[in-house]
């Protein structure tokens, strides 16, 4: 082995001491960015990223970017400057030519027919098995042939790698007409099929199965963990369907308990049932100022009473971890961990976890009130949908086999 001489040992000296300055600042983001805990991780962000991709992203959390906004930016951060490496040999320019966001879509986008015959096209090989190694990229099933990025993924990288470029206050060249038409005819031909969150929707009688796996036993009443997952479940349908982050981040102080309210809003002598308010303060569409309240009433509420004393919890998160002993944490349930207990109650259920997750909450919630025939406006107001052509997906998936029109033939 060559020996290094005294400039080259310098210069390597100087290197390692600047990644452990980018570790150290990386550290002071762990508390948003729960990814980023472990040595390991932030060493493989702190070699792939500089001092100003850095010193941005800690101006971003600063200036109170949403947890799940700031999670997605530094991974596509890391991800863009890893591409960049291994595809050009050289760091990520700033700002970045119009040619190299090309170049990126090329990688990632393509004709999968072409790929068999020509194996040049789209992502070359030594590209991907370099991103393989740095664990950024998945390496194919098996012997198959990689598939092309999913449509959405490289539209969110692109929109990532702009919102940089702006923070940078530096111009991007992805408004170009070559690059809105290169992505334009990438998403074409690339056939890879949009993956759906949940592969199924957790309806009201899928909700029924799960909500018996917390019932206890014959020989055991309901226990911690159960009180904890019958709440979670009934709270994140009932209110519209919450996203995992949501029911994660949720404190006691986003609670109002309300007045009992009618079974029947047009019959005031109707059963009355518990109800309550739950304010979501900042989520993926809304900023914490906005007016974005829902109301639980019924089962979900009585639930949500039963956890919150049984855990004795008076403020602080709502839902927290639980160890395997049965101890209960201070700290909050991460996302994951909400995913988690959707899977593992649909195992207890019969139920196969890999169609479910926990988005199959929010889907079950809207296609629930197709299936009930709420207006869909109605709907919209307690899951906080803000596009309707996003939500009435799920009422059409919901009444396509109560279509008269198909029906023409008999």
């Amino acid at each position: 082995m060559r020996k290094l001489t005294g400039k080259a040992r310098d210069t390597l000296a100087e290197e390692e001491k600047a990644i452990s300055n980018r570790v150290e600042h990386l550290d002071t983001l762990s508390a948003i960015l729960p990814a980023l805990a472990g040595s390991d991780r932030a060493e493989q962000l702190a070699r792939l990223l500089t001092d100003e991709d850095i010193d941005t992203l800690r101006h971003l959390a600063r200036e109170g970017m949403g947890e799940n906004s700031l999670r997605a930016l530094t991974s596509d951060f890391s991800y863009l400057e890893g591409w960049c490496l291994a595809a050009t040999g050289s760091p990520l320019p700033w700002p970045a030519p119009a040619p190299l966001i090309l170049k990126f879509i090329a990688h990632h986008l393509w004709d999968s027919e072409k790929k068999m015959s020509d194996p040049s096209h789209g992502m070359p090989d030594d590209v991907a098995v370099s991103l393989e190694a740095q664990k950024l990229l998945r390496g194919p099933k098996s012997d198959r042939l990689r598939l092309p990025h999913a449509i959405s993924t490289v539209q969110r990288r692109l929109a990532s790698w702009s919102t940089l470029h702006r923070w940078r206050s530096l111009q991007g060249h992805f408004s170009d007409p070559d690059v809105r038409s290169a992505m334009r005819l990438a998403s074409r031909v690339a056939d890879r099929p949009k993956a759906k969150k949940s592969r199924k929707a957790i309806t009201a009688d899928c909700l029924e199965l799960l909500l018996a796996t917390c019932n206890g036993t014959d020989y055991a009443a309901p226990s911690l963990m159960d009180i904890r997952d019958r709440a979670l479940l009934l709270v994140g349908f009932a209110s519209g369907g919450r996203r995992r982050s949501e029911l994660s981040g949720m404190r006691f102080g986003q609670i109002t308990w309300e007045g009992f309210l009618p079974l029947d809003p047009s019959d005031p002598e109707s059963d009355l049932l518990p109800a309550a308010s739950l304010r979501l303060g900042r989520t993926k569409t809304e900023e914490s100022s906005d007016d974005n309240s829902v109301l639980l009433i019924g089962r979900s509420v009585d639930a949500l009473k039963a956890w919150l004393e049984a855990a004795r919890i008076q403020d602080g998160a709502v839902f927290r971890a639980i160890d395997q002993w049965g101890n209960l944490k201070t700290r909050a349930l991460t996302p994951q961990s909400v995913n988690a207990i959707v899977k593992k109650r649909c195992a207890l259920a019969g139920l196969d976890p890999q169609d479910f997750s926990a988005h199959g909450l929010r889907s079950g919630f809207l296609t629930e009130a197709a299936n009930r025939d709420i207006p869909i406006q109605d709907a919209m107001l307690q899951s906080r949908h803000r596009s309707l052509a996003q939500a009435s997906s799920y009422y059409s998936d919901a009444g396509r086999s109560r279509r008269r029109s198909a029906r023409l033939l008999g």
